[in-house]
């Protein structure tokens, strides 16, 4: 699914130069509207080694108030934090809204289904448990008035590499680079896997409300994604396009849908009087379908 993303899209230096500014701006106008409202906002970012994370938040906080905001460069707990559960280090950093309007984190407590999965820092019960907490963390946050947005940053293996090298030839920026960057590097497929899987396939088991989940499949419809990068299913006829067919396939009551056995993960819906063969879809597209609440959304479109 990653991989399907076009990370050739990209605005002129006139368009970047001319927007920043305005973009920045309207940010502040809004963390003060925070500030007069009482309420918190939390941001989360995730995504590769030197994807950009650092350079989005210092773009994001150029023009914010310093009183208003902090960020929490999360790295592997030590001390204190190392004694508590793992989500008691992101409970204790946050503030009341009078105190800080936008907490800012890089690197989460999405860590346990990603990097403490694949360098076995937790068991597998334990981070398959953590989706659960972590909905419920998340939950407990937007109950009380918070708003929590979260950014993936995705780059390419090749693009990341050219980002490595650079980092090697220029003195200012080469402590950014460890050898453990060079490890996650090796390990591109198993961190793939945790991403989508922490993306998609555990949509269900997160428990997404039926707001959250229509971004969720509506943003990957838009990008085009696809799970495992298949060339079959409604996101590859149509990528980039949340059209009205593509809901009304996914709500007719007379088409039935079975795994193919080629293991790419891709479904084929047949009319379930004549078994004829209607149409493809993709593990990605029926999450959309499998969940009764969005259907009901689904039919408003439709």
């Amino acid at each position: 699914m990653l991989q399907s993303f076009d990370l050739t899209q990209q605005i002129s230096e006139k368009e970047y130069t001319t927007d920043m500014p305005v973009l920045q701006a309207q940010l502040r106008e809004l963390t003060y509207q925070l500030y007069l409202r009482k309420r918190l906002l939390v941001v989360v970012y995730e995504g590769w080694d030197a994807a950009g994370k650092g350079g989005n938040i210092r773009r994001v906080t150029a023009r914010l108030d310093p009183r208003g905001y902090e960020v929490f460069a999360i790295s592997a707990p030590a001390g204190e934090d190392k004694t508590h559960h793992y989500l008691w280090r992101f409970w204790r950093r946050l503030r009341p809204p009078d105190e800080k309007q936008v907490l800012i984190f890089d690197r989460s407590w999405y860590g346990r289904v990603l990097v403490e999965r694949i360098e076995s820092f937790a068991k597998e019960n334990e981070w398959k448990r953590a989706y659960r907490e972590i909905n419920h963390f998340e939950r407990q946050l937007t109950d009380a008035g918070t708003i929590v947005v979260k950014f993936w940053l995705q780059i390419s293996p090749e693009e990341q590499l050219k980002r490595f090298k650079e980092r090697e030839e220029r003195p200012y920026k080469s402590w950014k680079l460890t050898e453990e960057d060079w490890r996650n590097r090796g390990r591109w497929s198993e961190y793939t896997q945790a991403a989508e899987e922490m993306l998609v396939d555990k949509a269900q088991l997160l428990k997404l409300s039926a707001p959250e989940m229509t971004v969720l499949v509506a943003g990957l419809r838009v990008l085009g994604a696809n799970h495992a990068n298949s060339a079959r299913g409604t996101f590859a006829a149509q990528p980039g396009v949340l059209s009205r067919a593509f809901l009304a396939g996914l709500l007719d009551m007379s088409t039935v849908w079975t795994a193919d056995d080629d293991g790419a993960h891709s479904y084929t819906g047949r009319d379930r009087a004549s078994g004829a063969v209607k149409a493809t879809a993709s593990r990605v597209d029926l999450v959309f379908g499998s969940n009764s609440q969005l259907r009901a959304i689904a039919e408003v479109y439709a």
